[in-house]
């Protein structure tokens, strides 16, 4: 029988590439401990953009991967805004998304701000691989019984049924919930200190651009073992404070 792969599901980089390879050394010490031999995943659950300051950095070590890793890249919210700035110049689509720390993926991509609201400078700045890799993310990636997802799922709807701003987006209709949706639902988009560990769901969006931590969750085990002592790969680097 084939060893199980054992997934590493990473929170929200928002351009701190500092963290991302601090927590992929800490990664890969951990895998050769307690998984040598075993095929391993990288799970990134979004929002690899924005905010921090090697928003480009990010996506490009993303992209070329890390050996002996299988890559598993989910859409978080902000690379939805990036996107829908590649296909408009309107203002209140592109003023949402450099609100959001946009401004911020501009500059860590050389884009000349004299050009205004631009997409198709803004396309030659990404280069055509990556908008192709923005353009390919997943949603969502399941296996067995554990969800992978950017933000959560709507209480009451089938997985098939999930609307894609609310995978995207949604916070206190999903993290109020006690209900067991059938799965457990590995997810960020929301900051919080520390990972956090519910029934039904763990948070692993742990604040890396607000001067918290870059948090990776050992996935292992079924979700009812899972959830009841889960392990965490974490870095923190304090020194950028976004505002």
């Amino acid at each position: 029988m084939a060893p199980q792969t054992v997934h590493y599901a990473i929170g929200d980089i928002h351009g701190r590439l500092d963290m991302l390879e601090k927590l992929m050394r800490k990664i890969e010490d951990h895998r050769a401990r307690y998984h040598a031999g075993s095929p391993a995943a990288l799970v990134f659950v979004g929002d690899y953009v924005d905010r921090g300051p090697d928003s480009a950095g990010v996506i490009a070590g993303i992209m070329r991967g890390f050996e002996g890793f299988d890559p598993v890249c989910l859409k978080g919210n902000h690379e939805a805004m990036l996107i829908e700035c590649l296909a408009t110049g309107d203002r209140d689509q592109w003023m949402q998304w450099i609100s959001n720390g946009g401004d911020a993926t501009l500059r860590s991509l050389d884009y000349d701000t004299t050009r205004g609201r631009d997409p198709d400078a803004l396309r030659k700045c990404l280069g055509g691989e990556t908008v192709e890799w923005l353009l390919s993310l997943k949603l969502h990636h399941k296996i067995d019984d554990v969800l992978f997802v950017h933000a959560g799922v709507r209480p009451g709807i089938a997985l098939e049924k999930q609307d894609e701003k609310d995978l995207l987006w949604i916070r206190q209709a999903f993290l109020a919930s006690r209900e067991d949706f059938g799965f457990g639902v590995v997810h960020g988009h929301t900051p919080v200190g520390r990972p956090e560990i519910r029934k039904n769901r763990i948070n692993i969006d742990t604040g890396a651009v607000f001067d918290g931590a870059l948090t990776a969750l050992v996935v292992d085990r079924p979700w009812q073992q899972l959830h009841k002592k889960p392990k965490f790969v974490q870095v923190k680097q304090p020194g950028f404070i976004w505002r």
